[in-house]
């Protein structure tokens, strides 16, 4: 089922090139824009990465692997894209320099930031959770989310402008199973969306959230192990099936473009209609 529904997704993202399909990002509506998107050589990230590149956006893609943002970049270019890649683990400040170096001397600045990085190295209850568990996942999908938010700020601010959006989960609204300590952490970016959104306004920054439903892709293969969970999962969606990553990406290029120019401090929950209220 789901190869099939991924088989006709692909079969119609007019903006890929590899799919034998004419486009022309010169003309998009990002046009002059210069986007980093943090772990975004695979999955969700790597269609926002190509959605914005294929909207006109300059885009710097990373992965804590070189060989994955090589692969990346190569992929990419091959649609004709402007696109850089630097190897980042977020939750290290050298890398996140790096990486927003990369994006000031490749393209000239940085106007967009799609804060993806998440990780969830342990399952289970969430008060019975190791610390050490804890620290890791609040680390990277909270404390660097922030960090490097921050840290490109004077940048947005030299270009009078700019748009962040992160990516969150449908699990900050309704827990996912035992995934307790990254439920809570992406809850907390639905915060953090609030705060900084008020925070920068006046910057003319507009800062944003995406919280995805079950997506397919390898993050998400744990709950697609067997039959009896798939069909679960299933049930709890009024859509009957998963998302493919090319539907997260189109909310995301909508957010960062000129047609959510009034648009801040809000959450777009892409989840086919799963239960979405805190």
């Amino acid at each position: 089922m789901f190869k099939a529904i991924l088989n006709k997704f692909i079969g119609q993202r007019p903006f890929i090139n590899m799919a034998g399909v004419a486009t022309s990002a010169s003309n998009g509506k990002l046009k002059g824009k210069v986007a980093i998107v943090t772990a975004s050589t695979d999955g969700i990230g790597f269609a926002i990465a190509e959605r914005l590149a294929s909207d006109g956006a300059s885009v710097v893609v990373s992965s804590r692997k070189e060989k994955n943002v090589t692969s990346a970049v190569e992929k990419l270019k091959a649609c004709g894209y402007s696109v850089s890649g630097v190897v980042c683990h977020v939750g290290k400040a050298d890398d996140r320099e790096r990486l927003i170096k990369e994006a000031i001397d490749k393209f000239g600045g940085i106007d967009i930031l799609v804060s993806n990085a998440a990780v969830n190295p342990g399952v289970g209850p969430v008060l019975e959770s190791p610390e050490d568990v804890w620290d890791k996942i609040f680390d990277v999908n909270v404390k660097a989310a922030y960090l490097i938010s921050k840290e490109v700020l004077p940048h947005m601010r030299k270009r009078q402008g700019g748009s962040i959006v992160y990516i969150s989960s449908i699990a900050g609204y309704q827990p996912l199973g035992l995934l307790g300590v990254y439920s809570v952490s992406k809850t907390a970016l639905l915060g953090l969306t609030k705060v900084a959104a008020r925070d920068v306004a006046t910057d003319n920054i507009r800062v944003n959230c995406v919280a995805p439903g079950i997506v397919i892709t390898r993050f998400s293969e744990a709950l697609r192990q067997s039959k009896e969970t798939e069909d679960a999962i299933l049930q709890s969606i009024p859509m009957g099936r998963m998302a493919v990553p090319k539907e997260i990406s189109g909310v995301v290029s909508f957010l960062v473009s000129d047609d959510a120019s009034y648009i801040t401090g809000e959450t777009i929950i892409a989840a086919g209609g799963m239960a979405s209220r805190l």
